[in-house]
């Protein structure tokens, strides 16, 4: 059971990115793998909550401002 509401809820998040522009897509994937990365980066410091909190607004800002095509 718990498969299946995961999967429910991966399929709804991903559909939620189907009606945005590339400067959403590129914040929202900026914005995660910048958590991703501070969350490692803070685990070996020792605040992983922080580090992923830094690394997010770092990632969300930078995919908003870079490479703008739109």
């Amino acid at each position: 059971m718990k498969r299946v509401i995961a999967s429910l809820a991966l399929v709804a998040f991903l559909a939620g990115c189907s009606g945005m522009s590339g400067q959403e897509q590129r914040t929202l994937s900026g914005g995660a793998i910048g958590a991703a990365g501070g969350a490692g980066v803070g685990l070996l410091l020792g605040a992983p909550v922080a580090g992923a909190l830094v690394g997010g607004a770092a990632g969300a800002a930078t995919g908003a401002l870079c490479c703008n095509k739109d």
